[in-house]
């Protein structure tokens, strides 16, 4: 029996949202092949993204026409019936999870369209807001210490799935360190870059409120969210922000630093599909994916990777590099779904998405290269992408980088 999923009046809004510009888009697409197809050019002649003219064009205008109108009224109506439901201060996991995954595709656009499904950026603990202040966080937290792991979750996820097959490192954590767990929630559709730059000012207002004196920071960042870690230790520098005094340790697991094949596979596609002005309409397609997404080609975590710049374009130069933040010990924990002794060809394959090379931070080139001592690099083999979030041989060895004199380092930089 299928699970139904709790929706809510505002979650119909924002699909309704989607649904009708889903429908003016697929109504532009068809118009274009249209106009491309009568033009009657050479296989690979210079494809047009200008509407068509005549009739035809006079029909797709009144297509798009008539659906903005109907669109516009399924909004207002569902606008008003939003405050007459009763909104639960708790979401549902299934619910959580699906807009993660919707926010992780079109985050970017719904962002840009003031739809009501995309996600905010807010610190939580057991799915809920934080309130960051010192009354706030005191009656959310009731023992909270001095020593704060702040979780960052990946793309396509949210914080609640930090919690796999009854495991969490943040409770774990919590109870073998001593650790106090917050979890960050983002809309991971978003760029990398601007994640990066909202995180350093929450972790700003976070320590401004902690309720008792900080004696160390560390940030547990998986996949996405390592790159969205470095990119707010960065922009946290230029800003002139307190906390990077408190940070001590970055844990990345299965991080791509140096880029994902995949997304440049689908950057690929847009290419092939672009050559044509037959196939060119469909590789709108492809651009569908999200700013947060294209950032994962080649690991992006600055703004000039992407302003004035088409995101969907084949890189003419390189992005920014960005290295570890300095006096901050950082670990880099990689995964690969080969046996320890398999075949090269299958070690390249890493975890199913990132591979073992990016994950470490290696390049061929040396000084793209991220400095991870080896004595803070570890291997999974037999483990994909997500086994990173709960297997005992992970929780293992970061049970040997954080619970073992992890205060030391913060408590001598707060005394300098």
């Amino acid at each position: 029996m299928t699970k139904r999923i709790p929706v809510r009046a505002n979650d119909l809004r924002g699909v309704g949202r989607l649904a009708i510009e889903a429908t003016l888009g697929l109504t532009q697409l068809v118009e274009n092949l249209h106009h491309n197809i009568l033009r009657t050019p050479g296989i690979l002649g210079t494809p047009t993204q200008a509407p068509a003219k005549g009739i035809t064009g006079l029909v797709y205008k009144s297509i798009r026409g008539v659906t903005r109108l109907v669109g516009g009224g399924i909004d207002v109506v569902l606008k008003q019936l939003v405050p007459i439901f009763a909104q639960p201060a708790e979401s549902s996991a299934e619910r959580e999870a699906v807009l993660a995954a919707l926010n992780g595709v079109l985050g970017d656009h719904l962002a840009a369209s003031s739809n009501p499904l995309a996600i905010q950026m807010q610190l939580r603990r057991a799915g809920l807001a934080l309130a960051l202040t010192a009354d706030a966080l005191l009656a959310a937290i009731p023992k909270p210490t001095g020593r704060i792991l702040l979780l960052v979750h990946g793309l396509c996820m949210n914080d609640r799935q930090w919690q796999r097959h009854a495991h969490d490192h943040g409770a774990a954590l919590a109870k073998d360190a001593g650790y106090t767990p917050l979890y960050l929630h983002y809309n991971s559709g978003l760029h990398v870059s601007s994640n990066g730059r909202a995180f350093a000012e929450l972790i700003e207002e976070l320590l401004r409120a902690w309720p008792v004196p900080v004696q160390e920071l560390v940030i547990l960042a998986h996949s996405m969210g390592g790159l969205v870690s470095r990119s707010a230790c960065h922009y946290a520098q230029d800003a002139g922000h307190d906390w990077p005094r408190h940070l001590s340790k970055i844990v990345f697991l299965g991080t791509p630093h140096q880029g994902a094949p995949l997304e440049r596979g689908g950057n690929w596609v847009d290419v092939i599909l672009g050559a044509s002005p037959y196939t060119a309409a469909f590789a709108r397609l492809g651009k569908i994916r999200s700013a947060g997404i294209t950032d994962l080609r080649y690991g992006s975590v600055l703004d000039e990777d992407w302003i004035d710049r088409d995101r969907f374009a084949r890189a003419k130069r390189k992005p920014a590099f960005v290295p570890l933040p300095q006096g901050v010990s950082c670990y880099a924990i990689a995964a690969s779904i080969a046996a320890k002794s398999g075949t090269p060809a299958k070690k390249i394959l890493g975890d199913g998405l990132v591979p073992t090379r990016s994950a470490l931070g290696q390049h061929d080139e040396p000084q793209r290269r991220l400095a991870f001592p080896k004595a803070r690099q570890w291997t999974g083999y037999r483990m994909n992408h997500m086994d990173l979030l709960d297997r005992k041989e992970v929780y293992a060895k970061l049970g040997e980088w954080l619970a073992i004199d992890s205060g030391a380092t913060a408590t001598q930089r707060s005394n300098s």
